[in-house]
């Protein structure tokens, strides 16, 4: 009977790549086969989406080499002297040890599904036996951030190559051009659809994306709307020589500090250094700004066309991403401007925020991000870290570099029907092996048996870097990983 159930799990997730652990509230993901129910002509290439956490077929000796080095630094952690936790700290770890005997339990139920972690194993090479391509270089990482500011953003345009014998959405119908089945738009600050139930080719500056079926996208570009708040392209022509950051920024200031430091004292050359500095801040403080206030085009003319679930993954301040480079943060205040209420649907939103394990973060969020949204806190998702054998990636108690990160739930309340949701939460853990840096897993069907409002919910995704189908895409690179380096032709 026991062997019966275990069968049906793994029959369920290799479907679905959902796996729930019985009588407990953890479930293991395998983020490509989910992402894979939003494609039909394309799928996710394992090796691709699994660049890290999987042992490559390397040599024994490179594998030695390797463990050496792992251990070196694990000597050198242990001889870090221990010092003394300040207040904040200190309700960090009470929060962590709060939540360990969970994740715990949650980890034993892993390692004792052997049936499951034998196919984590091969995650990275199973139904790709022939695919021998390395996952996707990132020398391009900052395209779509940059070019989101350049001058010529605006006139920038995507194309969406159709499938000849492409359906439209039951819902919606398709204007598209029946003698080509291609569509050329603006592909910023302007929402980009396939309607159609198939997957779509699309071509952006001589890049290839694939788009999920029944999904849109809403690229940011803020590089006129700060200071010429123009809407038509003919008023944006005669001012197509002004790029405010590029060459305000970069051009003048850097060559005065270059020619300056050459004739001034070390200290003048340091004082002008830091003028720029604040100058490089304040100005793209200013011009981030205008971008989340873009998210305003994305509210419905009626309050029961909005959206039942809004999963928002902010770039908080990190000071490793920052130094990683990988993306642009923003200052925690600036997500209070977020118009979390106009989006939500008129019966209510379940609301999940992507945070950091830092206390400083967590306070910010309970006592002024989530009541600026209206947002009343039910529960805590704790995404739990694994490699492909089903140890975590890290040691469960590094107290800077937890194994796991938290996905905060609330509800935005509409007319009342929310208490009943609210009463049916519990903090739940899903396990998966991570993908590239800062990619969350898709966790959007976990969610939508708890969403309030219409069975066929309305979803979206801020700051998103991804797509989903089905899903509305918003951010300044919900483009970045629908590159066709990340999937293969089924």
């Amino acid at each position: 009977m026991e062997e019966s159930k275990t069968s049906d799990r793994l029959s369920v997730f290799l479907d679905s790549g959902i796996y729930r652990f019985e009588n407990s509230n953890v479930v293991f993901i395998d983020p490509v086969r989910v992402l894979n129910l939003s494609y039909n002509r394309h799928r996710v290439s394992p090796t691709a989406y699994y660049s890290r956490f999987f042992h490559s077929k390397c040599s024994g000796q490179d594998r030695h080499e390797t463990k050496l080095s792992s251990s070196s630094k694990k000597r050198k952690r242990r001889e870090k002297k221990p010092h003394s936790l300040n207040e904040r700290e200190r309700a960090a770890d009470q929060r962590h040890r709060q939540a360990r005997p969970m994740l715990l339990k949650a980890l034993e139920c892993l390692l004792t599904a052997t049936d499951l972690l034998a196919i984590m194993r091969n995650l990275r090479s199973e139904s790709c036996p022939f695919e021998c391509r390395e996952a996707p270089l990132h020398h391009n990482e900052h395209a779509l951030t940059e070019l989101c500011r350049v001058w010529q953003a605006p006139l920038y345009e995507i194309t969406l190559n159709f499938p000849k014998h492409h359906e439209p959405s039951k819902d919606v119908g398709s204007p598209i051009d029946q003698c080509n089945g291609q569509r050329i738009i603006p592909v910023f600050n302007n929402l980009v659809v396939n309607e159609t139930i198939s997957d779509v080719d699309a071509e952006f500056l001589n890049e290839k994306y694939i788009l999920p079926r029944e999904s849109c996208f809403y690229m940011v570009c803020l590089a006129f709307k700060l200071f010429f708040p123009f809407k038509k392209r003919s008023q944006i022509n005669f001012i197509a020589c002004l790029d405010p950051l590029h060459f305000i920024y970069h051009d003048t200031v850097k060559c005065l500090v270059l020619y300056a430091s050459y004739f001034m004292p070390n200290y003048l050359t340091i004082l002008l250094k830091l003028f720029s500095c604040i100058f490089f801040h304040v100005l793209s403080s200013i011009m981030s700004k205008s971008d989340l206030e873009q998210v305003h085009n994305l509210i419905p003319a009626e309050s029961d066309c909005g959206f039942n679930l809004i999963v928002v993954d902010p770039p908080w301040e990190n000071a490793s991403a920052s130094q990683k480079l990988l993306y642009p943060t923003l200052p925690n205040r600036y997500f209070l401007s977020l118009p979390i209420k106009q989006l939500a649907h008129i019966d209510g939103a379940l609301i999940a925020l992507w945070v950091t394990n830092r206390e400083k973060l967590r306070n910010f969020v309970e006592k002024e991000l989530f009541p600026s949204w209206g947002a009343h806190y039910a529960a805590t998702f704790y995404w739990l870290k694994v490699k492909a054998d089903g140890s975590l990636i890290s040691d469960l108690d590094l107290f800077h570099h937890r194994p796991y990160e938290c996905l905060l739930l609330g509800y935005c309340h509409g007319k009342g029907r929310n208490s009943e949701h609210m009463s049916s939460w519990s903090d739940k853990v899903i396990i998966s092996i991570p993908g590239d840096y800062s990619r969350k897993p898709p966790i959007g069907e976990l969610l939508l048996e708890h969403v309030p409002g219409p069975k066929h919910a309305r979803c979206i995704e801020l700051f998103a870097r991804e797509m989903i189908g089905g899903w509305t895409s918003w951010g300044n690179e919900p483009l970045h990983f629908q590159k066709s380096s990340y999937f293969v032709e089924r």
